[in-house]
């Protein structure tokens, strides 16, 4: 009996470690298909770099025109237009991420990778396009117009927050909208109402940024802008494999 005891308990260690083993294993796995898609997306943009720059420049562009309209703003006209404008360059720039992708492409990539790499490493490849965008973009927001920003740090952190939301929310949405004929505006309806609460929660956490106001006012936006992100990156990890195998 004492035997048979000792083998069952050495069975169910051996399975333990087996399981560990083959996650440790899937994991790895994971890693290095999402190192692999990310080198892709860094190398295509690095070639052709005609995407990069038209956001660059419709940024800058914009930016321009509304300080030849307007000359001097209200600090809450500043921070609204200001999200106005990286909202559309976020959708410009990260809409191409399915729907530039032929059919062709779509097969080989569902040969050499898993649903959860693919959609992982567009999000994060948007991330750094997005964070790109948006620094480069206050930063001349901030030299054309006057700074009126009162806690700089803070307003930083909502821009970075901010940036990542953008990227995760409209990456979803590309590869859903991708799968339809009429992509651009199918996109423009499923993001309606996911943009606009998150839109609210940025203007409002960067304009106490810009007063200046006690840290602790802007924990609840900062919970909130975590919790959607957090939200839509498990939404997009668990139905993005059943939008694939379509």
């Amino acid at each position: 009996m004492g035997h048979a005891q000792i083998l069952n308990n050495s069975q169910k260690v051996l399975l333990k470690i087996f399981s560990l083993t083959k996650l440790y294993l899937r994991r790895m796995e994971l890693f290095n298909q999402v190192k692999f898609l990310l080198h892709k997306e860094v190398v295509l943009e690095w070639r052709s770099k005609y995407a990069l720059n038209g956001i660059l420049l419709y940024v800058v562009s914009t930016i321009f025109v509304c300080y030849l309209s307007f000359k001097q703003i209200p600090p809450p006209t500043w921070n609204a237009l200001f999200w106005i404008i990286m909202l559309f360059a976020s959708v410009n720039a990260i809409t191409k991420s399915f729907i530039q992708e032929n059919r062709s492409r779509q097969i080989y990539y569902y040969t050499i990778a898993s649903p959860q790499a693919i959609i992982l490493s567009k999000i994060i490849y948007n991330m750094g396009l997005m964070l790109l965008l948006t620094f480069i973009a206050l930063g001349f927001y901030m030299l054309v117009f006057k700074n009126p920003i009162g806690d700089l740090l803070y307003y930083l952190l909502a821009v970075l927050l901010g940036s990542i939301s953008f990227a995760a929310v409209f990456t979803m949405i590309s590869g859903i909208a991708s799968k339809a004929n009429n992509s651009g505006s199918l996109m423009a309806i499923l993001s309606f109402p996911v943009i606009i609460p998150l839109l609210i929660v940025l203007i409002k956490f960067s304009k106490n940024a810009m007063d200046g106001l006690d840290r602790s006012v802007s924990s609840n936006e900062i919970w909130v802008l975590l919790a959607i992100n957090l939200v839509v990156i498990t939404a997009s990890l668990l139905l993005f494999p059943f939008l694939w195998r379509d």
